[in-house]
């Protein structure tokens, strides 16, 4: 996916969930609401991806109302939706269905046609020690990063 400009992230859900797949997709939004994620007052922390009717919703994804919308603001927290063709939406529901799955925006970004799209990713949820040993890892990886830059020098030494 060729991003040119990041508008949100969903950092959490990468520490929450293994992303198996992602996918790009475009949004319905109002004026208010691409006004409003252009100045960059967009949040997708606890949002999700839910099935309806055969068509895809983005449910609590937070979008700031206008700061020169006026009366014709929108509402924050309302259900967007997803605009994918419907063979995708419906591979989507049979995998959602599955045990585990879930949708979740990963993050939202303008394409290089200037138009904002979301990044979903198919999410299977992970265990505490999942977490543990992603942290753990992480340090490890960090500590020997340290050293190859202090020569394998530390610094209580």
């Amino acid at each position: 996916m060729n991003k040119v400009k990041t508008l949100a992230e969903n950092r959490k859900a990468r520490h929450d969930y293994h992303i198996e797949e992602r996918y790009e997709a475009g949004l319905a939004l109002l004026g208010s609401e691409v006004k409003s994620i252009r100045e960059g007052r967009a949040n997708l922390r606890d949002s999700f991806a839910r099935l309806q009717g055969g068509e895809l919703f983005i449910e609590n994804m937070h979008i700031a109302p206008y700061s020169h919308g006026g009366a014709f603001n929108h509402e924050p927290l309302r259900a967007r939706k997803v605009l994918m063709h419907k063979e995708e939406i419906q591979r989507l529901g049979g995998k959602v269905a599955e045990k585990g799955y879930t949708l979740v925006p990963l993050s939202l970004y303008l394409n290089e046609k200037g138009k904002i799209k979301v990044e979903l990713g198919l999410a299977r949820g992970k265990a505490k020690a999942d977490r543990r040993r992603d942290i753990m890892e992480r340090e490890a990886r960090r500590d020997m990063e340290r050293m190859m830059k202090t020569g394998g020098r530390r610094s209580d030494e």
